[in-house]
């Protein structure tokens, strides 16, 4: 059987592979995206006109999409007008979608004006005309029940609406406008101002032509299925006007080298490129990872096992750290510091503690964004101070992700479902930076260091810790099962006989002594005050009303704000004869950075804490928000999260919490990363393999409630895709940037100074030998870079700096004042930890 084939015009969308999978699943129809600039089809070029007919003639019809911009401007729409402007010989059936609705009203004379206020995320009844005129007179609406729609628009089309009396509009709404013969209104929302209700144009069609309009997004998640009814319509009607005039199309492929499909493919498989690399010899990653250097061989052909204990009820993951990593300069710990939390859901505790052991002597991948080269780092022995490192081109065309793949396949272990959630593997951190690369938003400035955006691990050792079972599991990747055994049998030892394992007393009294630094005594101290520097209040309330000046502007449906505090502190005590992790002393503010994640695990549990010192890095976190998870068998699961409050005596309950957060302007917010998930994971997934299960739901932490959502796919069965393949898709985090994605991040990147955020709003996560992957949202946290070093003005005391990233959501409802007091409130959790010094 012969599929309908649809082109699709993207305007550089984060709603776009909805709309492709919507077409895709309900008209059983082969979808092509084709960017609204693609390089083969330049305006400018001679043939332009001929090229672009000769395209169209292999589709049955086209949708132009919708995107962030104006219709009056070109480069917002590219080759959408050329397609309104095609002779009568070359018409192809059309639908428009928000921008590429607005650019049909447009080109038929139509103007775009400002809403009052943008309707981003808002749902409305949709107004149209049931009966009169007929499917065949081209009413895509006819026959349809009304339905509610998802609108995502600050724009709206001008027929000349407003000027029409009350008593006449019901009449009238249906009929051309006098000086607009050729636009034909369908459909109709109303928004009440208090003072006017406004008319916002929702569909139309063309008098003669076969081309239709749809203001609202029909893709949403929260769009009724009774109106795709209209999608089906639509199509159906531009087949019967194929086939009423002759049109003829080219049943052949399309040969255009910018055309893509869902999922989207990247440069290379990994079959391939390990394939051109044993053809070609090329001196390369692909060379590299299939050579037998003693870094590229590392972990090959390792053998996967364990051994379980019972962990005594005392003890908690940084018990552990500090009993076996005291003397370790890198460290991975992941904390489910919010496991034993019991007013809290099990959805939100977390149930697993993860420990990468060992980890100065792992080897490390790192690359920073924008090179064309990795670097493979390997440690000695303890005992010996020489690193080995290797750096290595990256392939032509070939992303970093697709070499972590190669990297990945060749150290691949299969196992049982029990070893889950973790069995070594990838562990290890992405900046916001990472995903601008990967969306193709640059910077316009050198960068000044040469940090890693991507450091991975591949840890060999680790613990696991079960807070549902209350077990802990000692592991390992090993090239021989008996010295693996005989490692799990040392280390468990090591464990069993600690006074901490047995001495609960002396655990819960060490534990007493670090959660009374809440409130400290006024012990005089010698340490030096940190200096503290947070945002401006009033510069940051005029950096929301810039972003408001964009939404309004139709350049973006919701803007992430953010900003950075800043910490300068004496550099932490030098540790030459003592512990990395030692305890904190009674009556003395946290001075290591270890010190500092104990104080903030205290003050503010959270189900995905962590603390990383790799690759130059030193990072804490008490994240509450999931990123993305998937497993070994393909299902992928994101939990985007928008939507605060800070639990008070006014707000101390859930049904008080959902009382304030249920309301349009939170629940806007979070639709709208939703939508842009579901378009991140259908990118990977492929059409109608994405579903929500979960929608505006409030969840309680321990200091705040927040609004989640849950967004679950699965990948194609070919086993092509991993989940690398949706973690690189999905930067960085739509929860961090708005939508949609790439324009958002653009304007962000010029508000925001065009600093860099860092660690901040990237990553922090695994994906382990058999596949499984965890990934939290670098939120709530604090870091730090050993190259960034000062000294006091006297040069007598080097000081190091720390950072912590706060801001929000920033919509068309909100108020300056309002986004300004949730940055502030983001900013308390982390930025507490340094009360005592300041």
């Amino acid at each position: 059987m012969n599929h309908p084939r649809i082109l699709f015009i993207d305007a550089y969308d984060s709603f776009s592979n909805n709309i492709v999978s919507l077409l895709t699943t309900i008209l059983d129809a082969h979808v092509d995206i084709l960017p609204i600039d693609p390089p083969e089809l330049n305006p400018e070029n001679s043939n332009f006109a001929h090229e672009l007919k000769s395209l169209l003639r292999h589709y049955d019809a086209v949708v132009c999409g919708p995107g962030p911009g104006s219709p009056d401007l070109a480069q917002d729409v590219g080759l959408m007008k050329y397609i309104w402007e095609l002779e009568p010989a070359d018409l192809v059936p059309v639908l428009g979608i928000c921008l590429g609705f607005q650019s049909l009203v447009v080109s038929c004379g139509g103007v775009v004006k400002k809403l009052r206020t943008g309707l981003h995320g808002m749902i409305r009844e949709i107004d149209h005309a049931i009966e009169r005129p007929s499917l065949e007179e081209g009413n895509i609406f006819c026959g349809i029940p009304p339905f509610k729609a998802t609108l995502y628009h600050s724009l709206h089309a001008d027929i000349g609406q407003d000027s029409v009396p009350a008593d006449n509009w019901v009449a009238s709404k249906w009929a051309s406008p006098a000086h607009l013969p050729d636009v034909v209104p369908l459909a109709w929302a109303y928004e009440d101002r208090g003072d006017c209700v406004e008319r916002i144009l929702m569909g139309v069609r063309h008098k003669t032509k076969p081309f239709w309009g749809l203001q609202y997004h029909p893709e949403s998640i929260c769009t009724e299925l009774t109106g795709h009814q209209v999608i089906r319509n639509w199509f159906r009607e531009a087949v019967r006007w194929n086939h009423s005039t002759g049109r003829i199309t080219d049943p052949n492929p399309s040969t255009l080298g910018a055309l893509a499909t869902l999922p989207k493919s990247g440069s290379h498989s990994i079959e391939e490129n390990i394939g051109h690399s044993e053809k070609h010899g090329l001196n390369d990653s692909y060379s590299w990872i299939c050579s037998n250097h003693e870094l590229a061989s590392f972990g090959i052909n390792y053998r996967y096992g364990s051994r379980t204990l019972n962990l005594p009820i005392h003890i908690e993951a940084p018990d552990i750290v500090e009993l076996l990593q005291g003397d370790r300069k890198d460290l991975i710990m992941l904390d489910s510091a919010s496991a034993k939390a019991n007013r809290i859901g099990a959805d939100v505790r977390g149930r697993y503690s993860i420990i990468a052991l060992d980890v100065d002597e792992a080897l490390r991948l790192e690359y920073r964004t924008g090179d064309r080269y990795v670097t493979a780092r390997f440690s000695a022995p303890r005992g010996s101070s020489q690193e080995l490192l290797e750096k290595f081109q990256l392939g032509p065309g070939q992303t970093i992700w697709e070499l972590l793949a190669e990297f990945w396949s060749k150290r691949r272990v299969v196992v049982d479902g029990s070893s889950k959630p973790f069995l070594g593997g990838f562990m290890g951190y992405t900046t916001y930076e990472l995903g601008l690369e990967g969306i193709d938003v640059k910077s316009h400035q050198e960068r000044c260091h040469n940090r890693p955006d991507l450091c991975f691990a591949w840890v060999t050792r680790s613990i696991v810790i079960d807070h549902t079972e209350g077990t802990l599991r000692i592991q390992y990747l090993a090239p021989s099962q008996a010295g693996g055994r005989t490692w799990a049998d040392s280390l468990a030892n090591k464990l069993t006989t600690s006074p901490i394992w047995s001495d609960g007393l002396r655990a819960n009294f060490n534990k007493r002594a670090q959660l009374s630094q809440l409130t400290p005594p006024s012990t005089p101290t010698t340490f030096a005050k940190a200096q503290i520097q947070v945002p401006d209040a009033d510069e940051y309330e005029s950096k929301v009303r810039t972003c408001q000046g964009y939404i309004a502007s139709g350049d973006s449906y919701e803007l992430c704000l953010t900003d950075q505090t800043h910490i300068t502190r004496p550099h932490s005590p030098s540790t030459a004869n003592s512990s990395l992790l030692a305890p904190q002393e009674p009556g003395k503010p946290p001075q290591t950075s270890w010190q500092l994640y104990r104080s903030l695990r205290s003050r503010q549990p959270a189900p995905f804490g962590s603390y990383i010192r790799l690759g130059g890095a030193t990072l804490i976190s008490s994240s509450p928000e999931r990123f993305l998870e998937f497993d070994s068998e393909g299902l992928c699961s994101m939990r985007p999260m928008k939507g605060t409050v800070r639990k008070s005596r006014a707000v101390s309950t859930l049904a008080q919490a959902e009382e304030i957060l249920h309301v349009p302007k939170e629940e806007a917010e979070n639709l709208m990363i939703v939508d842009l998930v579901r378009h991140d994971l259908h990118g990977v997934c492929g059409p109608g393999r994405v579903e929500v299960p979960k929608l505006n739901i409030v969840e309680e932490y321990a200091s705040v409630f927040q609004m989640i959502s849950v967004v679950e796919g699965r990948l194609p069965e070919d086993g092509k895709k991993t989940g690398l393949d949706v973690l690189a898709a999905s930067l960085p985090p739509g929860s961090m940037t708005g939508a949609p994605k790439k324009r958002s991040c653009e304007i962000l990147h010029e508000i925001e100074g065009r600093r860099e955020r860092s660690l901040y709003s990237g990553v922090v996560g695994y994906m382990d030998a058999a596949g499984h992957g965890d990934w939290s949202v670098t939120i709530r946290s604090l870091f730090r870079w050993d190259d960034e070093n000062v000294q006091t003005p006297d040069q007598k005391q080097d000081l190091e700096i720390w950072h912590i990233g706060a801001g929000g959501a920033v919509t068309a409802l909100s108020t300056a004042e309002g986004e300004r007091d949730e940055m502030f409130t983001k900013l308390k959790g982390p930025l507490g930890v340094f009360d005592d010094e300041a």
